[in-house]
């Protein structure tokens, strides 16, 4: 008799993107007879999918190719630390292969190679059922890879190459096909979301009957056609961003924008290589909400920058309180082996940047606080992500799984599910989440 497919166990580090990727290779071995290991002691094999954009990702991607090797000693690595191979064989020398990211046939070249299937091929019997990292009710939607742009902090064009932009059709078959499957949510993410379509020329295709352009407004507006909610992420301050707004007055399309602005102060921008510094003004924000004033704004900063002074950090700070940005989550410089800003003088001790980073976050959490204050009294609806024995974990319009707030609801009912859409009313707020009773 043969013996049952072998099963590969997959550790999957760093971004969504990253995890997008997971789940494609993973339904791709399932697509060829293999099964799927929950755990080393299972596996026949280990794919560890990498991060590799900072320091201390990479250290954290290390170590888990080492705990792989000391737990099954057959190890795949590939992801985006994958692309310095000789950087990776320093510490862990016996990796069967190493790929860089989104190489998946060299992943399963390496993997049929070393655990081939034995039984006849002819009789093998692959999966038919579609694997998924996140919860049934959300799924990312990777409208792109690459980026065209060299901040000087990043190093993720030279690991992912330059932007590279999907088909519409390809993008929106496979939306459908997620909606099908039960996805309540498309988070739609790239390395720049707003300039897809830019490699392609903007070129005009055939979308469900009609020509159309293939660029960023039309690909989100067909989305939105799909019944569930659109939420853009990576969404670089362009100018015709603001286009995208008045989609958002719809049922569907989000009122949020998760836009990485990094800092404030041009000249830190500068130094930074922002593409758009130039565009990361306050009139652009007040633009924005003049359309829609319920639009949530999420941003990302970078503190102790090369060359931050005291007086651009505040200036940071007081572009915060005015911008009002409704999230605002902070990283602390690091330098990354081959990013340009390495070599930059005055580099912030560490000290001061530590208090930065706090007082950043004080400023960002008081924001907030006032922000969700605003909520209290009203009626949203909410999705929910998670039960449990006496209240539902849920989520508003204006939050994204995993990095944003919750809505805690206490309820007695059994018959909810996540991913179900419920109307609940506000009474309560924190500097991060909300509560509320159903409706």
């Amino acid at each position: 008799m043969d013996k049952p497919a072998p099963n590969i166990g997959l550790v999957s580090l760093g971004c969504p993107k990253a995890l997008v990727d997971s789940e494609v290779l993973i339904n791709k071995l399932q697509k060829l007879g293999y099964g799927i290991s929950p755990n080393y002691d299972n596996a026949d094999a280990v794919v560890v999918n990498t991060c590799g954009f900072l320091d201390s990702a990479k250290a954290e991607s290390l170590n888990a190719i080492g705990e792989a090797l000391s737990e099954n000693g057959k190890v795949i690595v590939t992801g985006c630390l994958g692309s310095t191979p000789e950087f990776i064989r320093e510490s862990h020398p016996n990796v069967m292969t190493i790929t860089g990211p989104q190489k998946f046939n060299e992943v399963l070249d390496s993997i049929t190679e070393n655990v081939p299937i034995k039984s006849n091929p002819f009789e093998a019997k692959p999966s038919s059922s579609y694997v998924k990292l996140t919860p049934k009710h959300y799924s990312y939607l990777k409208i792109s890879e690459g980026c065209n742009h060299k901040c000087s902090f990043c190093i993720i064009p030279s690991l992912r190459g330059p932007l590279q932009s999907r088909s519409m059709n390809s993008i929106l078959s496979e939306a459908k096909a997620l909606v099908e499957r039960g996805t309540k949510e498309l988070l739609v993410i790239s390395q720049d979301t707003s300039a897809y379509g830019l490699d392609l020329k903007f070129e005009e295709v055939s979308v469900n009957g009609k020509k159309l352009k293939t660029n960023i407004f039309n690909l989100v507006n067909e989305l939105g056609s799909l019944g569930v909610w659109v939420r853009l992420h990576y969404i670089y301050p362009y100018p015709h961003v603001k286009k995208l707004i008045p989609l958002m007055n719809r049922s569907y399309v989000l009122p949020y924008l998760d836009v990485p602005f990094q800092h404030a102060h041009p000249d830190v921008l500068k130094r930074m290589a922002r593409p758009s510094h130039n565009v990361h003004d306050l009139e652009q924000i007040s633009e924005w909400r003049s359309v829609n004033p319920e639009i949530s704004i999420r941003s990302t900063f970078i503190v102790g920058f090369p060359g931050e002074t005291e007086s651009e950090f505040n200036f940071l700070l007081d572009w915060l309180e005015e911008a009002k940005i409704d999230r605002a989550g902070c990283f602390k410089y690091e330098d990354v082996y081959g990013a340009r800003s390495n070599l930059m003088e005055d580099h912030v001790q560490t000290d001061i940047i530590d208090d930065r980073y706090d007082r950043f976050m004080r400023k960002a959490q008081e924001i907030s606080a006032l922000k969700l204050k605003e909520k209290v009294g009203k009626t949203f609806t909410c999705l929910v992500d998670t039960v449990e024995a006496n209240q539902l974990l849920c989520r508003t319009i204006f939050d994204a799984p995993e990095i944003d707030g919750l809505v805690y609801v206490p309820t007695t009912q059994t018959n909810h599910a996540a991913g179900d859409l419920l109307k609940v009313k506000i009474n309560a707020s924190s500097e991060y989440d909300l509560k509320g009773q159903l409706v």
